[in-house]
């Protein structure tokens, strides 16, 4: 269940940011196919990645969790 949350909730902020995917990748340091399955597959970004997403994205990683 918590999977599920999280890839909803960081598919939305993916969305709302108003960059492209590409733009996503180059910021986070992965490719822009990556970026997509976070949003698509039940993959999900590793810690280290998750981290610089929430940063350059200014995410606040506990809504992300779901721990809000």
């Amino acid at each position: 269940m918590e999977d599920k949350i999280i890839k909803q909730r960081l598919s939305e902020e993916l969305k709302n940011s108003g960059l492209t995917t590409i733009e996503i990748a180059k910021r986070i340091g992965v490719s822009p196919e990556m970026v997509t399955q976070y949003s698509t597959t039940k993959k999900l970004p590793k810690l280290d990645t998750f981290a610089r997403l929430c940063k350059e994205l200014d995410l606040d990683a506990n809504y992300i969790l779901g721990n809000d």
